[in-house]
This record gives C-alpha cells, structure tokens and sequence, in this order.
C-alpha cells in the first residue's frame, strides 16, 4: 500500500501532511504525485472532492522549494482554476501544504479590487493561482510576467471549457516558456479535452 513517504515527498511536505491529518495518499494522489516529482506531464480525470488539489500541490511545492533562485522571488507555478471559490479553496491548500517551507503563494480573482493582488504581486510570488480574466488583466497592465514559468496546472479544464474560457487559456498557454512541466485536471475526458490536453501536455502520463 501507498504512503506519502513512499511518494518521494519531502521532509517539510510530510510534516504538513501529517499536521493535515493525512495518513495514506488517495488513488489519483498516489498515481499522480510520482510522476509529477519525475519531472513528467500529468493528464488527471478526477473528481472535485479526490483529494486531487494535493495530488498536485504537493509536488508543484516540493519542485519550487528545491532551487529557489537568488534575487527578488519571479512567478515560477501557474494554477489556473475556472472560479474564485475554487481558486480560493487551492489557494487555502496551498497555504496548510507549505507551512513548513518558504513560499510565497496568492491568489487572483475578479470580483474584488485589484490593489492588495497588485501589492503582492510587486513584492514577488512563488506560486501563484488565477483564475483567466484577472490574470489577463493584470498582464495587460504590466504586472505579471509568466516568462519564467516552470509548472502550469490547469484545473477543471472541462469546466474551464464550458464556461468559455478556451480562448483566454489559448493567450495564456503563449504567454509561458515551451519548456515547462503541466498538468491538466478534468472530471470528465471528452474530445474536446483531449484537444486542450494536446496543445498543453507532452508526453503525459494518464
């Protein structure tokens, strides 16, 4: 059977989960967090409530922690999420997951002002997590900058399609280096997320 140790998680991230009360990793954890740690692309079908925010989480801030480089903080993992509430919950996890480490992490969302997103922005994140329109506005403004991008998560990808948000993940997607590690979550794996999954994975494992 699957342990969080036997995962190849680090030291910090198993203090954080044992504080969360995890005690064995769920199946979409334990088939997703190894090859993600390997360095591979991920395709995840898996519904809201697996436990698939850790499943992620977990290596995008076991990776990120490992070189962080010298010099003000640049946004290194990108998590794209369709709703703020949703945005918000990955953000929270992000939060309990990293209490052992330093991380820098916030989230964007429309809705609210801009100012204290802004504020955070300019003071350098590690991680940040989006949802499409904020995050193009504040592009467009000048305030993010994803050219060094190393980790993309695209979460609820069908949802992000039902709602529309196809082309803004479309100039999202070129804003970012080539050369990056992602990992696309979907509950449901139509042709039209098996198109998405082309043009933003290689080489993934399901």
């Amino acid at each position: 059977m699957d342990t969080f140790e036997s995962l190849g998680l680090s030291k910090a991230l198993l203090r954080a989960v044992e504080d969360e009360g995890y005690t064995t990793p769920t199946p979409v954890q334990a088939q997703a967090i190894p090859p993600l740690l390997d360095g591979k692309d991920v395709l995840g079908v898996a519904q809201t409530g697996t436990g698939k925010t850790a499943a992620f989480a977990l290596p995008v801030l076991q990776i990120v922690s490992r070189g962080r480089p010298q010099g003000k903080r640049h946004i290194r993992a990108l998590v794209l999420s369709p709703t703020r509430e949703l945005a918000a919950q990955i953000d929270e996890r992000f939060s309990a997951y990293s209490e052992h480490l330093d991380i820098r992490h916030k989230v964007i969302f429309g809705g609210v002002k801009q100012n204290p997103q802004v504020r955070a922005l300019q003071k350098g994140l590690d991680i940040l997590v989006a949802t499409p329109g904020r995050l193009l506005d504040l592009i467009g403004q000048g305030f993010i900058d994803l050219g060094r991008v190393e980790f993309f998560v695209l979460d609820e990808a069908d949802q992000m399609l039902d709602m529309g948000f196809i082309r803004d993940i479309r100039k999202i997607l070129a804003l970012m280096p080539r050369q990056r590690q992602n990992l696309l979550f979907s509950a449901t794996f139509s042709d039209e997320i098996r198109e998405l999954s082309k043009s933003v994975l290689t080489n993934a494992t399901e």
